[in-house]
């Protein structure tokens, strides 16, 4: 596997994961419980910035792990 497939992987993964707290915000009606899966979903859409600004970086510098 190539470090571009597990930078795609990485970042499909985290994506998941703050849907997923998304999803549990919407479906609860414990407040706390809101919160905290509202938190978790800002944690993991600042991750998934941050994963993406090193994919552009991949990419950049070593062209070969470029996905099409």
């Amino acid at each position: 596997m190539t470090v571009g497939t597990q930078m795609l992987k990485a970042i499909a993964t985290v994506e998941s994961a703050s849907a997923t707290m998304k999803s549990f915000a919407l479906e609860t009606e414990d407040e706390q419980a809101k919160k905290t899966f509202q938190q978790l979903a800002c944690t993991f859409d600042d991750a998934l910035q941050t994963l993406k600004g090193r994919e552009e970086y991949i990419q950049q510098q070593e062209p070969q792990y470029k996905q099409q």
